[in-house]
């Protein structure tokens, strides 16, 4: 593979809007449950990852106002990500990954941009998100892209759980 610079990479790859149950998600949905595992571990002997069935993959669809996108490159999956209607509105983020081979090259920041993008053109005018408290990362992401978060951040992270944001549109 040629070396990219992260913005020219982000800019080159294709975006596909589909489904969460495409075979083409599969790779990163079933990265995103082992890191979900890895870095949670067990929720009253449930594993972190059974997070990612909590929701339909119907919800994410256009039909219930929602949509599911994943960025491709070489026709294959790179990064990925959802929202799914809250209220007229509102929409709620979820599912933005990264495979781990292809991360800090602004394909998250790409992912929440479509997505943003998406719901603008459907009238939304707020974005409400969540990460966990083991994902610095996320946080740091969420924060540069002027989300207001919901919780103290010098609070103790682990006792709040889930960190919300939203941002206004």
């Amino acid at each position: 593979m040629v070396s990219v610079p992260p913005t020219d990479f982000a800019a080159s790859v294709t975006v596909l809007v589909t489904s969460q149950d495409d075979p083409l998600a599969r790779p990163l949905v079933e990265e995103l449950s082992r890191e979900y595992d890895e870095r949670y571990g067990l929720n009253d002997g449930i594993p972190s990852s059974a997070e990612l069935s909590r929701y339909p993959a119907e919800v994410f669809s256009a039909e219930q106002g929602g949509t599911f996108i994943l960025l491709l490159s070489e026709g294959a999956p790179v990064a990925g990500g959802a929202f799914m209607r809250e209220d007229d509105e509102t929409v709620e983020v979820k599912r933005v990954w990264t495979h781990s081979g292809f991360r800090r090259r602004g394909l998250a920041r790409r992912v929440m941009s479509e997505l943003e993008d998406e719901a603008r053109r459907r009238g939304v005018r707020t974005v409400v998100l969540t990460t966990g408290a083991r994902q610095p990362e996320a946080v740091a992401l969420y924060l540069s892209l002027g989300y207001t978060p919901r919780f103290d951040l010098d609070g103790d992270w682990e006792a709040v759980s889930y960190l919300s944001f939203d941002k206004a549109l």
